[in-house]
């Protein structure tokens, strides 16, 4: 095992090695500040949400196998963090607010720009109005790159059902989007 990969060092990290998680953080703080941000639009909800996912992989790194993808796990760990979170919200009553800070766009050509945020915009909103467990494979699948089967370990489900699942959302996404873009056209 190479001693820089994922695996060796979380498996560093339980052995008692816990500088190793500042490596394990570097390398995932951002994917997992976007799958968060994409579930919730809220910055400081995601960020707080990551930390909350290093701090479980210090509490329970002597449950960490090195079976599987460190990525999988991870992610397990992440979609945990985030119901809880919700479930605590709800039975405390707190309201969700909804961060509208969108991703920045690299380009000179304002007309290109104007069309990639147009674009951006009716994607994220479409994700929006997808149902939470549709647009959690869609995010896990399309923007952290993980395959149908990392997809089915982390749902503790099959991988033929995510790919079912997935090619429903993917065509309700589509559908939501061609309804957003005729909206804005009247408007």
């Amino acid at each position: 095992m190479n001693s820089t990969s994922d695996k060796a060092l979380m498996m560093k990290v339980k052995n008692g090695d816990l500088d190793k998680l500042g490596l394990l953080f570097e390398r995932y703080n951002r994917p997992l500040y976007r799958f968060f941000y994409r579930m919730c639009k809220d910055g400081q909800v995601s960020e707080d949400l990551v930390q909350s996912v290093f701090e479980r992989l210090l509490k329970y790194r002597e449950s960490y196998s090195g079976n599987g993808q460190f990525s999988t796990w991870l992610f397990s760990v992440a979609r945990n963090a985030h119901i809880d979170h919700y479930r605590k919200e709800q039975r405390n009553g707190d309201s969700i607010e909804i961060d509208e800070e969108r991703l920045e766009v690299d380009s000179d050509d304002p007309v290109a720009v104007h069309n990639k945020e147009a674009k951006q915009h009716l994607l994220e909103l479409a994700l929006d109005r997808l149902d939470e467990d549709k647009r959690e494979i869609v995010i896990l699948s399309r923007f952290e790159g993980l395959k149908y089967k990392e997809i089915a370990e982390i749902l503790d489900t099959t991988e033929g059902a995510i790919k079912v699942k997935m090619f429903r959302a993917m065509k309700e996404l589509r559908d939501l989007v061609n309804h957003l873009k005729d909206e804005c056209s009247y408007e």
